[in-house]
């Protein structure tokens, strides 16, 4: 006896059809877009983020404290559980957006953005957490330019000092050897810096606007491998996040197995400013306030979904010249 096949009504076909469609589209999407979902994603924890000072600039998170420091960690102003997902800055309206989504996981359209505030946003643990603030305060009791640092190789490579952002080395017990724990996510780590003048209460200086800048480290690296500097547009029609004189690049930040392979060590390769580091500049007895924020952006092109969690390690590390000096100094 043969067999009959059984047929479908061609209506359902066609359903069945749209149905596969759709989920081609949708798997298409996700493979391709930019701002990414992490599938766990980075926290302040996986920061390990110090902000060094030399000898003669001071900094403190309080500008009443009776005593100033020259080194301040970040996870110490910022809850470790804090976490970062894509956003990006807008210069017109000097503050964060979020992308919104759609239930099949897709962007909504470029003129759909969701505003984003300091109070609600930043430092929280749940949904509402999407990037990390602190705030700290700088003086000095001499006239300096600050800048950051270049960063600098020390023990020959094994560890390194200055302003850099890198993927945590996470030793594998099984492959003994290290794996990337940054994932890609370090070439869209972006930190901003917003600098006030304040007078010596910490409250800003009348006639005096803030400026913000933007640090972009491992700008010449891409997931895919290629190298060169790829600007980041705004949102808004601009060219860049912020006007060119506002933006700090760096080339990338990598490290390498030691020979032979070490669990406690690697070889660290840091990256060089491509533009002016300068920060801000002081006279004796003056203070600002200095507001770090980090995270990621959203408008990359290596934010994308190849990352699914992230161990970053970054130091921000400040520079000062003085009068008395021929030219900006590396810290050791």
């Amino acid at each position: 006896m043969s067999k009959q096949r059984k047929r479908f009504p061609r209506k359902t076909m066609l359903v069945i059809y749209i149905y596969i469609l759709l989920l081609l589209l949708v798997l298409v999407t996700a493979a391709s877009y930019t701002w990414f979902s992490l599938s766990r994603t980075p926290r302040v924890s996986d920061m390990y983020l110090f902000i060094n000072s030399p000898s003669g600039l001071e900094i403190s998170a309080d500008p009443l404290a009776k005593e100033w420091q020259l080194q301040l960690d970040f996870r110490d102003m910022a809850e470790e559980t804090s976490p970062l997902r894509p956003i990006t800055w807008s210069e017109r309206d000097q503050r964060f957006y979020a992308a919104r989504y759609g239930m099949d996981g897709r962007l909504h359209s470029y003129d759909s953005w969701e505003p984003l505030t300091d109070e609600r946003n930043a430092n929280k643990d749940n949904l509402d957490g999407y990037y990390i603030k602190a705030t700290f305060y700088a003086r000095s009791q001499q006239a300096e330019t600050v800048s950051l640092s270049p960063a600098v190789e020390v023990e020959e490579g094994i560890e390194g000092a200055g302003t850099y952002v890198i993927g945590t080395p996470v030793w594998d017990d099984q492959q003994i050897l290290h794996n990337d724990g940054g994932q890609g996510a370090q070439c869209a780590i972006r930190i901003g810096i917003r600098i006030t003048p304040v007078d010596d209460q910490g409250v800003p200086r009348e006639g005096e606007e803030p400026r913000f800048l933007i640090y972009e480290p491992n700008s010449d690296a891409h997931m895919d491998g290629t190298q060169g500097y790829v600007p980041t547009p705004g949102i808004h029609d601009t060219p860049t996040l912020v006007p060119e004189d506002r933006l700090i690049l760096q080339s990338a930040s990598t490290w390498t197995e030691a020979y032979p392979v070490e669990r406690d060590v690697v070889i660290k390769d840091l990256g060089a400013f491509q533009s002016q580091p300068r920060l801000f500049s002081l006279q004796p007895g003056e203070m600002v306030r200095l507001d770090l924020y980090v995270w990621l952006e959203g408008q990359d092109v290596d934010c994308t979904n190849q990352i699914t969690q992230a161990q970053i390690l970054a130091c921000i590390q400040l520079a000062t010249e003085t009068s008395g000096q021929s030219g900006m100094q590396p810290i050791e």
